[in-house]
């Protein structure tokens, strides 16, 4: 998804010759402005307002490239450490 974005953003950018980063919550809405609306109100009400405000809202306003970037890497080391694992009890 990072990668993804990363290349929409760039090629965005070289059209408009300007830089130009998609913000997440923007890419959700046009996509599904349905899901961002019940995220926020599931969020603020069955777990706690503060956490939508400001902490998602502030997550909303990243490149989408900057919130998966590191979700990617994350699971790319897990992935990696789970293999070394299972290479030492073989």
């Amino acid at each position: 998804m990072a990668i993804i974005a990363g290349i929409s953003d760039a090629s965005t950018s070289i059209a408009q010759s300007q830089v130009l980063l998609a913000p997440l919550g923007q890419v959700w809405f046009d996509l599904s402005p349905d899901t961002l609306n019940l995220a926020q109100a599931v969020i603020q009400r069955h777990i706690h307002p503060a956490l939508w405000d400001p902490a998602l809202q502030t997550v909303l306003t990243w490149p989408v490239w900057a919130v998966f970037a590191p979700l990617g890497l994350l699971f790319l080391w897990l992935g990696a450490s789970r293999r070394r694992q299972r290479a030492q009890f073989a």
